[in-house]
């Protein structure tokens, strides 16, 4: 006989979703290296409760990235039926630059710092690949993108967009102009 899992106790759904929402700040905010313990007390909540619900730091994390991950993917792919796929790619690459001035735990783990991404996020890392893949292909069909450029190379520029945030003054969006068109076929 198999036991069902009893339901959550309200109380116990508030501070998960509690210690989630302040994880997802703090690592947007100051990168993954923040302890749990510090998480724990922004969240008003003990280490005890932070490490029933996430064992480990890991788990913290993975629950984070990928329910950040699955809102980008699903953007990404929004994108080439909105967009267009000439112009999906380009657009994507924007809405990371604005993601990634605000959220540098999730740059950190796409960059793989800290962390082994995909011991971590079991799986995000592919999807998160898998859309920009898409992208990336539906914009060289539509002949806006170098036929010479792959994933590997947008992720690439991406890492990059996300380092110029700390210059200023727009600096972050003129380099996303300079490598979209470094990308034009």
């Amino acid at each position: 006989m198999t036991e069902t899992a009893r339901p959550m106790r309200a109380d116990a759904a508030r501070n998960r979703a509690r210690v989630l929402e302040v994880a997802y700040e703090t690592f947007a905010a100051e990168g993954v290296a923040v302890p749990i313990d510090e998480i724990a007390r922004r969240a008003g909540v003990g280490a005890g409760t932070v490490y029933r619900h996430f064992p480990t730091k890991e788990a913290l994390f993975q629950a984070v990235f990928e329910d950040r991950v699955r809102h980008i993917v699903d953007d990404g792919r929004a994108l080439v039926a909105s967009e267009g796929p000439g112009e999906a790619l380009y657009a994507f690459m924007r809405g990371m630059l604005q993601t990634g001035t605000a959220d540098h735990g999730l740059f950190d783990a796409l960059a793989s710092y800290g962390f082994d991404v995909e011991a971590a996020t079991t799986g995000a890392e592919k999807e998160f690949l898998g859309v920009l893949d898409e992208l990336l292909a539906a914009a060289q069909a539509a002949g806006t993108v170098r036929a010479d450029v792959g994933v590997p190379e947008v992720k690439a520029l991406l890492m990059v967009c996300k380092s110029n945030y700390e210059y200023g003054n727009g600096v972050a969006e003129r380099v996303v102009d300079v490598i979209i068109d470094g990308l034009r076929a």
